[in-house]
């Protein structure tokens, strides 16, 4: 393991800078698009468009990846996303920054796409749990990080972009100074709704609830924040007790649900999740300890949606189809997350602000009611057919691979008159 973390620790360097970036870029977009008066739809539509940029990342940036390769393809993608977050200081428009944002979601899907196959290519069976369990630490930390930079100087000022600038370009250099082998080539994401319904249209239609709720949230809550009357540093602080709440409630989730139907724990995370989503529209008048601690009980219902409903779906899928079905989740989520934002700026548009946490209560009370639904006309899994709850992260198909239920891996075969790569799907234990 010691070998393992010695050879990926630039790569963890580089994952942590990106994502304190990105943390602190999708917070301080809204922030500031609230303070120049952006209207509500185009504030939702900034993480709209980022999704959308995002998920085009997974399909076309492997491409990319297979015609450059790894560092070329990184250092490409980071510099015109250092440029383009540099860019939303310089031109303060909402069409602007609209443009600018797709691009940055296509370029940190690249980015994470290279940095989570290069810590896969160092995987084994015997080292995959820690490593995953590793990069969720960093994942989590690194976003919880972006929150408290935003305290670092006026959201008005150029400070800030300049900060994420900063952060996406030193994360070049770990990458370039690595001494780690090069991973194979990237596999395009694939999706394959058609086989998920079958698998499991609850766990379907889970993922998609929680892009919708979620997406809408990290897009606009910190206008939620602001609208209510705090500053900046509030914004930072509930924004961060969301994240906080979602790392901590993962044990005692994944507890119960590796011991109840999982279907029963996810019914009862949304119908908790709904009231906890009202306990933040009400909590505004009650003071910041109210306040705070309605968005950690919030993001700790919230945030478990996608993870419990991935845990479900693959305790009825096959072994083999694992990393295919879990990253169609992972595209349906980016789906509902490139949807919800806009959905819930119209809903505050009509309703109030407010009305971003009910829009969150409506959507997880549907869930809610179409599992019961579920648990009715479907037979469970025996708990002893479950796998175990893994806390699985919402990046890029590629961190899949490292899931510690994966039972596949690929083996790259080069044909050395062209120097391409075909990519082959066996058993993990059949490479060992």
């Amino acid at each position: 393991m010691a070998h393992a973390l010695g050879s990926i620790f630039a790569l963890l360097l580089a994952t942590g800078l990106l994502l304190s970036g990105n943390g602190l870029f999708g917070t301080l977009s809204a922030v500031r698009a609230n303070i120049e008066a952006f209207p509500l739809p185009i504030i939702g539509m900034l993480m709209s468009a980022y999704y959308a940029g995002f998920i085009l990342g997974c399909w076309y940036n492997p491409y990319l990846v297979k015609r450059v390769g790894h560092i070329r393809a990184f250092t490409a993608l980071a510099a015109i996303a250092s440029v383009a977050a540099l860019f939303h200081a310089i031109i303060v428009d909402p069409i602007a920054w609209l443009v600018l944002r797709s691009v940055i979601g296509f370029c940190f899907a690249g980015l994470a796409m290279v940095t989570e196959s290069w810590i896969n290519e160092n995987a084994t069976n015997d080292n995959r749990g820690r490593l995953f369990s590793l990069y969720r630490v960093v994942d989590l930390g690194s976003m919880t990080m972006g929150q408290v930079l935003l305290v670092a100087a006026d959201p008005q000022g150029f400070q800030l972009f300049a900060l994420v600038s900063m952060l996406i370009c030193l994360a070049l250099v770990p990458i370039a100074l690595t001494t780690a082998t090069a991973p194979r080539p990237i596999v395009s994401a694939k999706l394959n709704l058609s086989k998920v319904m079958r698998v499991s249209p609850f766990a379907a239609l889970g993922v998609l609830a929680a892009g919708l709720a979620n997406g809408a949230f990290w897009g606009l809550g910190p206008v939620f924040v602001q609208n209510s009357g705090y500053e900046t540093g509030m914004v930072a602080a509930f924004m961060s007790s969301v994240i906080i709440g979602g790392v901590l409630a993962q044990f005692p989730v994944g507890a119960l649900s590796d011991l109840f139907d999982r279907r029963h724990v996810l019914v009862g995370v949304a119908v908790v999740g709904a009231f906890a989503s009202l306990g933040v529209a009400v909590s505004v008048p009650l003071g910041v300890s109210a306040f705070l601690f309605a968005g950690f009980f919030f993001g700790a219902m919230s945030l478990s949606f996608y993870s419990l409903a991935v845990a479900h779906a693959n305790d009825r899928a096959e072994q083999t189809d694992f990393v295919e079905v879990s990253g169609t989740l992972l595209l349906l989520f980016g789906m509902g997350a490139m949807i919800g934002p806009f959905l819930g700026a119209l809903t505050m548009d009509v309703f109030g602000d407010v009305a971003l946490f009910f829009y969150a209560a409506v959507i997880q009370a549907t869930l809610s009611l179409y599992g019961l639904y579920r648990i009715a006309v479907t037979d469970r899994v025996p708990l002893g057919e479950q796998d175990d709850y893994v806390a699985a992260p919402r990046t890029t198909p590629q961190i899949i691979e490292l899931d510690p239920r994966s039972d596949v891996d690929f083996a790259a075969d080069v044909n050395p008159a062209n120097g391409s790569a075909n990519r082959s799907v066996s058993s993990v234990h059949d490479l060992a």
